[in-house]
């Protein structure tokens, strides 16, 4: 598209601030893609260049074990939305993150994430936010989800109860960014354990031209539907699609099939993300979110806990922001750490991991500081 005039941006950004095509039919007044100075960007809905600095996982249950549910109970009345707004809200806007990634968050290891934020709970955070829709449950870890025929009538009908169940409530909330799927998608892997089913296509079947074009009409399909069910219901919003895992196959008849129906490429990766997500870039021209990731030295001893690792965190974002087609960053935290994860900025009773939360906020400052200094 020609250059458009972004709201709120000076005069000489504006000159150089390309809005993007996207699968929005209606994006005025809401988050979209833009490029300038040949780097893409999120453009808030007033048009101003946004790199997502965002934090994962933020889940009241971990106030609610019985020995810290006192604070839970005479802290914030047992109201999740008073949590937000007292605890949640202000401890991310002093570590200097600007988005909530993903809020749900694992419950109990190899079962499904706990439920997202409802709508109020959404209007108490008041910032900047991404929403996944749960198309399909195939974690790469979850073990108990059969799959969905992606080309059979059942499915179509359960996208559409998903998108008007959650995109006909949030289609009008300027803080949405956009909507992800699927966690980690086994498409053309498994993990032990959920071998009993099997990855969603076989990987051997994409030895044989015939195989490769099945599979390339099955993710046309799956990706296909999902775009619709969406647009039927939220014409404003960004797709940001399946968050493929980075370290295992991804298959390109995949990643093509995707390719017009979504507008950001995402992906969790706990081991190399910039060069992954660089190379993914460099592939298709996409924008893409490193929508998952956190740096672990050691994993953690039974029993015991194991920090996000700050330093990490700041030489990858420095290396993330430079690349021209990534446009955020959101951490693995959790908010606060449980008994399954075992890693968190807050333990159990609401204390910060001081060394490495300074060292996460130092680096979302550097990000913002040099924002400021490109506009």
């Amino acid at each position: 598209m020609g250059t458009t005039r972004h709201r709120g941006l000076g005069d000489a950004a504006v000159a150089g601030m390309a809005q993007a095509k996207t699968t929005q039919a209606q994006p005025d007044g809401f988050f979209t893609l833009g490029r300038h100075d040949n780097h893409w960007w999120f453009a808030t809905p007033d048009g101003e260049p946004f790199f997502s600095l965002g934090l994962n996982h933020i889940d009241p249950a971990s106030l609610r074990y019985p020995e810290n549910i006192h604070i839970w109970r005479d802290k914030y009345g047992g109201s999740t939305e008073r949590w937000i707004r007292e605890s949640v809200v202000p401890n991310l806007r002093k570590w200097a993150f600007n988005t909530v990634g993903w809020v749900q968050e694992v419950t109990v290891l190899k079962w499904r994430h706990s439920r997202s934020f409802t709508n109020d709970e959404y209007r108490a955070l008041d910032m900047p936010f991404c929403h996944l829709l749960p198309f399909t449950e195939s974690h790469q870890w979850e073990q108990h989800t059969r799959h969905f025929d992606f080309r059979s009538s059942e499915w179509q009908e359960w996208v559409d109860y998903v998108a008007r169940s959650h995109c006909a409530e949030l289609s009008e909330d300027r803080n949405l960014i956009g909507y992800f799927y699927s966690d980690c998608p086994t498409w053309v892997h498994a993990r032990p354990e959920n071998t009993w089913r099997g990855p969603i296509f076989d990987p051997e079947r994409l030895k044989s031209e015939v195989g490769r074009k099945e599979l390339a009409r099955l993710a046309r399909a799956y990706y296909r539907t999902t775009h619709d069910a969406i647009r039927r219901y939220d014409p404003h919003h960004l797709i940001l699609g399946d968050r493929y895992e980075a370290n295992e196959a991804i298959a390109k008849e995949v990643v093509e099939a995707a390719l017009p129906y979504v507008d950001v490429l995402s992906f969790q990766d706990f081991r190399d993300p910039v060069a992954h997500l660089d190379a993914w870039h460099r592939k298709t021209g996409k924008p893409v979110l490193l929508a998952d990731a956190a740096g672990l030295r050691n994993p953690a001893p039974p029993g015991g806990f194991v920090p996000n690792d700050g330093e990490w965190y700041a030489d990858v974002l420095a290396a993330l922001f430079d690349n021209p087609g990534c446009i955020g960053f959101h951490l693995c935290g959790a908010y606060q750490r449980n008994k399954a994860r075992r890693r968190g900025l807050l333990d159990e009773l609401e204390r910060p991991d001081q060394e490495h939360v300074e060292l996460i906020r130092g680096a979302n400052m550097q990000v913002r500081h040099r924002m400021g200094e490109r506009y």
